[in-house]
């Protein structure tokens, strides 16, 4: 108990978890939640169900492969101008500013969803390479697998709390003076603007900023520090030999990641298609996040005794007997029994893959090395969703399309073996 209250009284520990608090809101609400739902029955209306599947699923992909290209650049740029949380504070305005345009778009109008929807999710995970890289600002190595940890368990009860206020407002529209259910939801969009921009600002008062990277780029014009983070990013291809088990940790995740986001995506538009109600699923959804408060914390408590690894490898087992289950799913009942198992995991094999991969990392080059990291987690996000659409529009069968999740999550936990975890710190 000791050890969480020191969470909790952590003045940069708390303002840096904190975000994760702020910004979750999008990944539930917006994300997992409403989007999904309100893109097929609204934005798409009259749509069949495979088609409107896929457009969700390349929309999501659309918005990873900015991500995919810039992240290592932008970290290398953050680093070298010991800029971290100011480019952590751009890409939260844009994903705060998008979120908040959701609710301009009209009936029918799915092609400016999806476009409005792609730049909050630059904004979003853009934002996340910086926040990532400033666990080592806060935390000292031996405690990385517990502050992630508390960063994912505030994240999931805070983004279940206004994800329940939201589900409230959409159920009983005309309580909260609203015209009907899609006023709601569209207000829904500019409630998570306005809470991601309330609850950021202690990270910017209270986290400190890393050192900058000795060798990386300099303080100057916008062109000339993208041209040193070029550089200082091809001197950190040629050091991925140095570490080697930084990248083969990095491969390992790319794999297995691709099936955890893929799931977070897609579980709502997939039992949408199955034919649940949306009301039931929305539920589900909210079950997932009071479930996976306690349980991310929990998770990291646990790796801080037995390891990183041993965790990992239960968290992306269960995902894959979740992912064979779904296949063979019929009733509303078992989608909330998986909600239950899904929240059990899905916070902890988020936080122990940041937490693992933050003992591999120089401090000073935390941004540079986390746009790697993050780079392979968004280029996840684009093979998932793809997957899922292309092989739902080949074979048109949505349960098909969920089950070839499990190759990639089988493929990751293989390649997690060949990792060796570091014995001490990495030095600065």
């Amino acid at each position: 108990m000791r050890r969480v209250r020191e969470l909790f009284t952590s003045r940069p520990i708390f303002a840096w978890a904190l975000y994760d608090w702020a910004n979750s809101v999008f990944a539930t609400t917006v994300i997992a939640g409403f989007f999904p739902v309100f893109f097929k029955q609204y934005w798409s209306a009259g749509t069949d169900a495979v088609t409107s599947t896929a457009q969700l699923g390349f929309a999501n992909s659309i918005g990873s492969v900015f991500i995919l290209i810039a992240a290592p650049v932008l970290g290398a740029v953050a680093d070298g101008g010991a800029s971290r949380k100011k480019y952590l504070g751009v890409f939260t305005a844009l994903g705060i500013v998008a979120s908040a345009g959701l609710w301009f778009i009209g009936e029918g109008e799915w092609t400016t969803a999806a476009t409005v929807y792609v730049l909050a999710s630059v904004g979003f995970s853009g934002a996340i390479i910086f926040y990532d890289a400033l666990i080592v600002a806060v935390s000292p190595a031996e405690r990385y697998d517990e502050v992630s940890a508390f960063g994912f368990s505030l994240g999931y009860i805070g983004g279940g709390l206004l994800f329940a206020l939201n589900v409230a407002m959409t159920l009983s529209p005309e309580t909260f003076g609203l015209s009907g259910p899609a006023e709601a939801v569209r207000l829904s969009f500019v409630m998570v603007a306005a809470w991601w921009l309330v609850f950021s600002i202690p990270l910017f008062r209270h986290v400190p900023e890393p050192p900058r990277a000795g060798d990386a780029a300099s303080a100057g014009s916008a062109a000339s520090a993208f041209a040193a983070g070029l550089r200082s990013l091809a001197k950190t291809f040629r050091e991925y030999r140095s570490h080697r088990m930084a990248g083969l940790f990095l491969l390992a995740y790319f794999f297995y990641i691709d099936g955890v986001h893929t799931i977070i995506r897609m579980a709502v538009d997939y039992g949408l298609s199955l034919g649940f109600p949306s009301d039931s699923l929305i539920v589900a959804l909210l079950i997932t996040q009071f479930v996976g408060f306690p349980a991310a914390l929990a998770f990291g408590m646990v790796a801080a005794r037995v390891g990183p690894k041993p965790a990992l490898y239960f968290g992306v087992a269960v995902y894959v007997a979740v992912t064979v289950w779904a296949y063979f799913m019929t009733s509303v009942i078992e989608f909330y029994v998986l909600a239950v198992v899904v929240g059990l995991v899905q916070g902890g094999v988020q936080a122990i893959s940041r937490s693992l991969y933050a003992r591999f990392v120089p401090a000073a080059r935390s941004g540079e090395f986390f746009g790697f990291f993050n780079m392979l987690g968004r280029f996840a996000a684009i093979v998932g969703p793809s997957l899922v659409a292309v092989t739902g529009l080949l074979t048109g069968s949505s349960r098909l399309g969920i089950l070839s999740v499990i190759v990639v999550l089988v493929t990751g936990m293989v390649l997690l073996t060949f990792v060796r975890e570091p014995e001490r710190a990495p030095a600065v």
